[in-house]
């Protein structure tokens, strides 16, 4: 997965989205000497909403609000010492903190992200990981790609050609398509880094309407270090349609793409697409913009999330781990404590949850080191030792269907997470090196690129052309649409996504502005209808990579194993499955 992680924006106040936010009416202390106030979100126990403020108050720092569904408090302290003090009160679960206090200055429009290309499913795992993590969602190849090369039915999409994904999980006019393509009533969330929605091939099948940005971009982090880069928009807050990553896009694509005689069609082709943008443009995916989705997407009756990412700044959060400080314990607690709270949530309004296993090339029933946190503000990390106590979010949250990825083949990609406990399911995600010594970008996974992210990436010419095989455009009559190979644990989210929308669409019942079916009851289905896939023999499996060796070993049966989960999802047969 990219680093898809979410902090919080540093603004004084919090804005009530949901009317349950008490705004403005607590007061506490005053600044430190230096001035250097920070942002936290402090958890408290149950009933210890008043003994946490109270604590807050008297570590020096300043209660700005609350939010009872969730149940914590925005506070402004004096930095680590404050943090340390609040450790100290046995109404504190956790506290996160979020980014410096001040506004993000607007600079020019048209950004531009330069290099950065998504990763996978945020980064290492569940959190929407932002493109610099592990580059196994990087594009390949070099060679120019073409367009509609491929002989196809009168049915099928231009670009259905190069859906080997599609075709391995029976979403294809001859399976899911023909008689389960989906329901505009099913509302699918997309939380990531945003989603195109002017492409030409979503915007049918998205809703700007119920869609939201979360996030503010901040054009440089809390050491001065470019950031997200210079705003596109005024107050540096992008529209509710736009993405300046391209990873929430192409997930939003595989997902929902409608069949329109244009470029690919999404596992589910008919169903309504939700921007919930809780990922910076840089695609880190701090805390606060994440617990705002999902709590938005329970007040909004939306019916399954998608998580191709984990919460930044840390790719495993650990309670109580030596190796960090107390007051690095208490933030990790704070994100492990406020997701899970917020999940569920969601799950209790009916909500299913899907995120993204990771790309870490790890046993995550066997963690041993994290080289990856904390990786806020810049030039942070470093190599700490960890055990199975510490938890990859939401990947490892629970209610949470996680996802492992499948290369061409069929066998587990090289870089994908996996683990007995916590691998769900199994999905399309590519592998560029399945069964070869040399990698192929069309072993990945095609799906939607906002034009303006490619341009930025130098990635199409001035007339629009694609300048390698990573990228594919495609017209139809006067209108164009670009296509991009991506790879990752974040490109096979989406894919059970798009299942569990097929069985929303065929099961749920009239709810609140469309449909409604318990998360446990899709999750149930989800699973009966995977194809139940064993461990390779032998279950010791040496994934040979440019001259390197990565054993990985499988455990667990063909029912349920650590690479596989309970099987590949499998579109064709949620079709027609009968509950």
């Amino acid at each position: 997965m990219n680093r898809w992680s979410g902090r919080l924006t540093g603004a004084a106040t919090v804005v009530a989205l949901t009317g349950t936010l008490t705004v403005g009416s607590l007061t506490g202390g005053t600044a430190d000497a230096t001035g250097q106030l920070r942002d936290y979100l402090v958890f408290y126990t149950d009933g210890g909403q008043d003994r946490a403020i109270a604590a807050i108050r008297a570590g020096g720092g300043t209660a700005l609000s609350t939010e009872p569904k969730l149940g914590y408090v925005a506070a402004r302290g004096p930095g680590a010492r404050f943090v340390e003090d609040l450790a100290g009160s046995d109404a504190v679960a956790g506290v996160s903190s979020d980014r410096r206090i001040g506004s993000a200055t607007a600079v020019s429009s048209g950004r531009g992200t330069g290099t950065t290309t998504a990763v996978s499913s945020g980064r290492g795992t569940g959190s929407a990981t932002a493109v610099p993590r592990t580059g196994s969602e990087v594009p390949a190849g070099t060679s120019a790609s073409d367009i509609r090369e491929v002989v196809l039915a009168d049915d099928e999409e231009p670009l259905a050609g190069r859906q080997w994904d599609m075709k391995m999980i029976g979403a294809t006019a001859d399976g899911s398509y023909a008689t389960a393509p989906g329901s505009k009533k099913v509302l699918v969330g997309i939380i990531d880094t945003g989603v195109d929605g002017r492409h030409p091939d979503i915007a049918p099948n998205f809703d700007r309407a119920l869609s939201r940005n979360f996030v503010t971009d901040r054009p440089k982090d809390s050491k001065g270090q470019t950031f997200d880069g210079p705003c596109e928009f005024k107050g540096c807050k992008d529209p509710v349609d736009w993405d300046d990553e391209g990873h929430g896009t192409h997930v939003a694509s595989t997902i929902g793409s409608p069949i329109n005689d244009l470029g690919v069609a999404g596992v589910a082709p008919q169903v309504t697409l939700v921007n919930l943008r809780a990922g910076q443009d840089a695609g880190i995916f701090f805390l606060k913009p994440s617990l705002d989705a999902l709590t938005y997407a329970g007040d909004a009756g939306i019916n399954v999330v998608n998580m191709s990412y984990y919460v930044d700044p840390w790719l495993f959060n650990c309670a109580a781990n030596p190796a960090d400080s107390k007051a690095e314990q208490l933030e990790q607690r704070g994100v492990i404590t406020g997701m899970q709270r917020a999940l569920d949530y969601a799950r209790r309004h009916g909500v299913t949850l899907i995120s993204a296993l990771g790309n870490e090339l790890t046993d995550l029933g066997r963690p041993k080191n994290d080289t990856a946190s904390p990786d806020y503000p810049a030039d942070s990390t470093r190599v700490r030792k960890i055990d199975n106590s510490c938890l990859n979010v939401p990947a490892e949250s629970k209610g949470v269907i996680s996802v492992s990825a499948l290369g061409t083949s069929g066998r587990k990609a090289y870089y994908s997470d996996y683990g007995l406990e916590q691998t769900d399911l199994s999905a399309p995600g590519g592998d560029e090196y399945d069964g070869a010594k040399d990698p192929d970008v069309t072993r990945t996974i095609l799906a939607a690129a906002p034009e303006h992210v490619l341009r930025a990436q130098g990635l199409i010419d001035r007339d629009g052309r694609p300048k390698n095989s990573s990228v594919v455009r495609d017209c139809r009559d006067d209108t164009c649409a670009y296509y991009q190979y991506l790879a990752g644990t974040s490109m096979a989210a989406p894919h059970a996504t798009g299942v569990a929308a097929i069985l929303l669409s065929r099961f749920g019942k009239p709810g609140k502005g469309g449909v409604t079916m318990a998360p446990a009851d899709v999750q149930r289905l989800l699973y009966a209808t995977a194809t139940k896939k064993s461990c390779p023999s032998p279950r010791r499996h040496v994934y040979r990579i440019e001259g390197q060796k990565f054993p990985q070993v499988c455990e667990g049966s063909k029912s349920r194993n650590g690479f596989y989960g309970r099987g590949v999802v499998n579109a064709a047969k949620a079709a027609t499955v009968t509950r």
